[in-house]
């Protein structure tokens, strides 16, 4: 413990970031720094529980009073080896997780929570900059084959560590570059693709092969894959959205919230947006854009957030984004007892840029004009029950609320049902879970077809990136086993949790 009376002395204090009307004019990330002084007051804040309930809220199981402890005595290397031996992207988990610790954090019972999503993203950017961060090249190889479908978090995580073992790992990506939702999925403006880049290089460099516009069931045979390799992981997310099939769905407006993302990340990157339809994932015909429109995000969460900055950022007309459950409450109620995570309102940097957010609120028809463009949308405000428990159980339309909106641009961010099956999944006859997913046992991974694994949304469904990565490692250790008789040297989030109590 670096100051036993840290969480004494100073309060949670997070960066500073850039003005909204500069940030509005760029796509670049715009949370600055700590100086050295408020890291180390930071870290220091840290309690060093006897009983770290930040530590198994953590889906990776990081060490986090460990590293929180060595950011105060400013031993950085120390801080990322401890941080890189459970997690293998720091920089990803630091920008873009919704820090599930924090909310365990025990100063949080009545104190603001320690800034852990934070100081993990400083501790691997230091470790960088101090080129501690090296590539991870294994001394022996053994022979074996692996492939990964899917470069997403979970692809990556699985990947590392399988090469890390010591096999040869071929990672198949059906876009023109690596790394899946944290490439085209999450805004630049919240995960600069550089940094993606920068992880790849290193990868690399460890001995990784990447195949890019290869769509395994498109134009990358399966049968080719069952011969070539010893052991297959699929990691191909879960990508086929939640729609919502309400009248004038088909008018020209209405879009998946990952398309236009998608759109925005490509011009960004200087490509074009359009390019590759046959074989890239969500492609549409036509340019998304917001500007001069009236947009409604209709989603709450993560997604919808990013559909909002982005709008913004097109110089859209006005933004709106609707939920169709209840506002939520400010803070934890007695059905949130802390270390849970608690549904409150949370607010993301893109809603103060701007947006119109209305909770309660279901979208009935998509009307449009005689051009078939969307115009405007028919909405009506519900009325929630709620159980036992306090959670929204049952609703009702509000009589008398049923009204039009002006919208040009619709964009649906519902989330996602399940990974999708033509191609790959339905020429393996792989058997699917009760919601579509791939079917394989949590802790074993393994599939029904016995060399094939699964991991991250394609076998657990929509979650977090942190998830996917935790996935991703835990199912290359039992890839390892599959491989070498049982025996795998690489970490085990479970042993690492009992060793920590």
């Amino acid at each position: 413990m670096g100051k036993p009376t840290g969480f004494l002395e100073f309060t949670r204090e997070l960066p500073a970031k850039k003005p909204v009307e500069e940030r509005l004019q760029h796509y670049n990330e715009f949370v600055e720094r700590y100086s050295d002084e408020k890291l180390n007051q930071q870290s220091a804040r840290c309690m060093n529980c006897g009983v770290p309930f930040c530590h198994s809220s953590c889906p990776l199981g990081n060490n986090i009073p460990e590293f929180n402890d060595a950011v105060y005595r400013k031993s950085w290397q120390e801080a990322y080896e401890i941080l890189n031996s459970t997690n293998n992207f720091p920089e990803f988990t630091g920008r873009i997780c919704p820090a599930p610790c924090e909310s365990a954090c025990v100063l949080g019972i009545n104190q603001p929570a320690i800034t852990i999503e934070e100081i993990e993203r400083h501790i691997i950017e230091i470790a960088f900059e101090k080129g501690f961060v090296k590539p991870r090249i294994p001394h022996v190889r053994t022979g074996k084959k692996v492939a990964v479908v899917g470069s997403g978090p979970a692809g990556l995580a699985a990947a590392a560590q399988l090469n890390y073992a010591g096999h040869t790992v071929t990672v198949f990506e059906r876009d023109d570059r690596p790394g899946g939702l944290l490439r085209y999925g999450i805004p630049d403006f919240k995960l600069e693709k550089w940094v993606v880049d920068r992880r790849i290089r290193l990868m690399e460099e460890e001995g990784i092969t990447f195949r890019c516009h290869a769509n395994v069931g498109v134009n990358v045979c399966v049968n080719d894959l069952l011969r070539e390799f010893h052991a297959i992981v699929l990691a191909g997310g879960s990508t086929i959205p939640r729609d919502l099939n309400i009248p004038g769905r088909e008018l020209k407006g209405v879009h998946f919230a990952m398309q236009f993302l998608k759109q925005q990340n490509k011009r960004n990157a200087g490509k074009d947006p359009l390019g590759n339809a046959s074989i890239e994932s969500n492609i549409y015909t036509e340019n998304i854009l917001a500007t001069g429109k009236n947009v409604v995000v209709i989603g709450g969460g993560d997604t919808g957030s990013d559909c909002v900055g982005t709008s913004n950022r097109q110089k859209a007309k006005s933004v709106t984004q609707f939920e169709l459950l209840p506002k939520p409450p400010e803070s934890r109620t007695p059905y949130m007892p802390w270390p849970t995570y608690p549904m409150i309102l949370k607010s993301s940097t893109s809603h103060e840029e701007g947006a119109d957010r209305r909770w309660a609120v279901a979208t009935k028809e998509f009307l449009g004009d005689e051009k078939g463009n969307l115009r405007a949308l028919k909405i009506v405000d519900l009325e929630w029950t709620v159980s036992e428990d306090g959670r929204p159980a049952r609703f009702t339309e509000k009589p008398g609320s049923e009204r039009e909106v002006p919208c040009e641009l619709a964009l649906l961010a519902m989330g996602f049902v399940h990974p999708q099956h033509n191609g790959l999944i339905n020429e393996l006859g792989l058997e699917l879970d009760e919601r579509g997913n791939v079917k394989a046992a949590e802790g074993a991974y393994k599939t029904s077809i016995g060399k094939i694994f699964a991991a991250g949304d394609m076998r657990r469904g929509q979650s977090l990136v942190v998830w996917a990565i935790s996935e991703g490692r835990e199912c290359a250790r039992k890839v390892d086993e599959f491989l070498m008789e049982g025996k795998s040297f690489l970490e085990e989030k479970d042993r690492n949790l009992v060793l920590a109590f």
